[in-house]
């Protein structure tokens, strides 16, 4: 018998096995496997190998069949001497042929020698250049022509190596007669890499399993005795998938009760993880026999059928056996809703967002050969209450603080009765109930702080829902206004520009700002923002009098306080007439030195000298003093902005000292003079008044 009959008598009992029947442990018989020593299947001629047949189990005893290309023999020993290349295999009584393992004997003078040796898949192997005679200074290494990275050294270290047709080869370097350079190539190499295990054999018990059966899948492989540290990871898988049980180190799983929908097409996949080695087994179709259907069952969810509007119903038809394909239909009130058909001893039904007249009586039947009816089931709707519609209503078309505002809730739909809850900016105001389905009111006086969003929630016990949200603006009226004076310097006088400032301490914006004198209207400002307005003109012996502003934001304008502006004219004894009398002046507090004042910036009145004369004009009830006189310069009074009076017409200056009461006396009046000196009021002299 050569050694390629007895690989295919070796297949040939591998697939008696996989068609028999299981029973009890695993039946593949197992592998011989060759040891060379030394552990290199390459050497020079010359030397030669010693090769050990080895098998599981260890201790047996028999002859011992040897193969060298096609030549068989048989020996007593598991141990021979060769020196002739060639591929050799070996084999006990109770195992398989080895794998062919290719022993080159080289007459080269350099050869690539692999170690160690047997190869498995996933191992690491070194690569060594070897030249017959002599040393080498270094070598290169190829694998297919390509050069290896990292190679130059004279041994070369593989990772993880497959099983696959690269060739390897080498070229050593060294020093020939008087220090030549010479190099060689080996002849290229194939790796003998034998297979870390066998793929695995799909076993099942029994083999033709019936509806309801338990069944045991089990994958068969075996590792080689030197590898039997590596631990492998067996998975199970059905028309693609893969099963529930997952993958594991056991070899079996159980199913404990086949389906008919359990029939399919099933493999498992051996994996040795460390090495990222995997490999499938062939394919086992299986098939379930098929029995009819039987109690069948309807079921819904949620859960005693009491449903909500608008959420999802689930009829679940189950049947407890059957094969085949099973139709599956859905019954309400007696008329069908809709029908399935599958693989599968269980179909659901989906009718989502359920309405009112979606409750009745349902039941299903199942049938695969014969229509079998389930028990019927009862389904409720109660309606939820859709999304309320908030109404704010006013008397008048802007609110204002003190009106009264009446808020509507309402959702269209629902089961009553309906909880209705008001809010202002996601603060509660109150609530109201609508017993009997409907609306609801909620009445309430605005205040300042009315303005913002206000909603609502309705809820009739199966969630709440939120209407949108509707904004309202209060309108605050105005109030509090008070009307100032701002005059650019100390003293006001004619030709000055003065300012009136009119201000809201409370009201809603904009706000239109009206300015009167004696009450008619100078002009108005607009606070577009709120705060106040001011109104500018300048100083005129007309402009003497009452003013007033007025604040208007749309609702009740309002009026400030009368404020009164006065200028006031009076001239010296001998003094020009009234008529004559051109520069009237602004009577306001001030604390400046009347010599200061006027001298700043007034040319006209440089030449002022301090006069003090007390007078007290009839019918004013006051005492002015004669403080400043002066003659204009020539040339100077028609460039003064605030000389009116004619040429040559001198200058008196009064100051106003105090009230002129019936008691006072002179030394009253000297000590007001002398101290009251922030209580001065120039006034134009008036020779009428003063003459006397």
């Amino acid at each position: 018998m050569s050694c390629q009959t007895g690989l295919v008598l070796a297949l040939l009992w591998l697939m008696l096995l996989y068609l028999a029947p299981a029973k009890g442990e695993s039946e593949i018989p197992p592998r011989a496997f060759l040891l060379l020593h030394p552990s290199w299947s390459t050497t020079f001629q010359g030397e030669s190998v010693k090769l050990t047949c080895m098998a599981v189990p260890s201790s047996e005893k028999g002859p011992i069949t040897w193969c060298h290309n096609n030549n068989v023999w048989k020996t007593t020993s598991e141990e021979i001497q060769i020196e002739d290349s060639g591929y050799y295999q070996c084999k006990t009584q109770r195992s398989h042929f080895s794998e062919p393992v290719h022993v080159e004997f080289s007459s080269d003078e350099v050869i690539l020698q692999v170690s160690p040796h047997p190869i498995f898949e996933g191992d690491d192997v070194f690569l060594k250049c070897q030249r017959k005679n002599g040393q080498l200074n270094k070598a290169t290494y190829y694998k297919d022509g390509e050069i290896l990275p990292s190679s130059y050294s004279d041994t070369i270290k593989l990772l993880s190596v497959s099983r696959d047709s690269s060739k390897y080869s080498c070229t050593a370097f060294w020093k020939a007669v008087f220090n030549i350079p010479w190099s060689k190539a080996s002849k290229p190499l194939k790796l003998q890499v034998q297979e870390l295990f066998l793929p695995p054999v799909l076993k099942l018990s029994p083999r033709q399993p019936n509806e309801g059966d338990p069944v045991t899948l089990t994958c068969e492989t075996r590792l080689p005795p030197q590898k039997s540290h590596v631990q492998l990871r067996f998975c199970f898988f059905k028309d693609g998938q893969r099963l529930e049980s997952g993958c594991n180190s056991s070899q079996e799983i159980q199913i404990p009760t086949m389906r008919l929908e359990d029939s399919g097409s099933y493999w498992c996949q051996a994996e040795a993880v460390a090495y990222k080695i995997i490999k499938n087994s062939s394919r086992l179709k299986i098939d379930v026999l098929r029995i009819p259907v039987s109690d069948v069952n309807l079921e819904t969810r949620p859960p005693g059928g009491q449903l909500i509007e608008g959420e999802n119903l689930i009829l679940i038809c189950s049947v407890a056996k059957g094969t085949g394909t099973i139709t599956f239909s859905w019954h309400k009130d007696g008329t069908r809703v809709s029908k399935k058909t599958q693989q599968s001893l269980l179909a659901e039904l989906l009718i989502p967002t359920v309405k009112m007249q979606d409750a009745g009586r349902y039941y299903c039947v199942a049938d695969n050969g014969g229509p079998i009816l389930s028990n019927r089931k009862e389904v409720t709707v109660r309606g939820l209450v859709s999304r309320p519609v908030l109404i704010l209503r006013t008397p008048r078309h802007q609110a204002v603080v003190g009106d009264v505002v009446q808020l509507h809730c309402e959702a269209s739909k629902g089961s009553p009765p309906i909880w209705y809850q008001f809010y202002h900016e996601d603060v509660t105001l109150g609530n109201s109930s609508a017993p009997n389905g409907g609306g609801a009111s909620f009445n309430f006086s605005l205040t300042e702080e009315g303005s913002g969003n206000y909603s609502c929630d309705a809820n009739n016990g199966l969630g709440p829902q939120s209407s949108d949200r509707v904004s309202l603006k209060v309108i605050v009226p105005v109030s509090d206004i008070v009307l100032s004076l701002r005059a650019p310097e100390n003293q006001a006088m004619v030709g000055d520009e003065v300012e009136i400032y009119c201000e809201a301490l409370k009201g809603s914006p904009p706000i239109l700002y009206q300015f009167y004198h004696e009450d008619m209207a100078l002009g108005n400002s607009l606070a577009p923002m709120g705060g106040g307005a001011s109104f500018k003109f300048m100083v005129t012996t007309e402009r003497a009098g009452n003013y007033s502003c007025e604040a208007d934001n749309g609702l009740e304008p309002q009026r400030s306080e009368v404020m009164t502006f006065d200028i006031t004219g009076l001239s010296a004894p001998g003094a020009s007439s009234p008529s004559d009398w051109q520069e009237p002046s602004f009577s306001r507090l001030s604390s400046t030195p009347p010599q200061e004042h006027l001298h700043d910036g007034h040319p006209a009145f440089i030449e002022l000298q301090p006069i003090y004369n007390n007078v007290n004009p009839e019918g004013l009830n006051m005492v002015y003093s004669q403080i400043q006189s002066s003659q204009p310069r020539n040339g100077n009074s028609a460039n003064s902005p605030r000389m009116c009076q004619k040429d040559k017409e001198p200058v008196v200056i009064y100051s106003e000292l105090r009230i002129a009461c019936c008691d006072d006396s002179s030394q009253q009046v000297s000590n007001h003079q002398e101290g009251d000196t922030e209580d001065y009021e120039n006034v134009p002299r008036e020779s009428a008044a003063l003459d006397h």
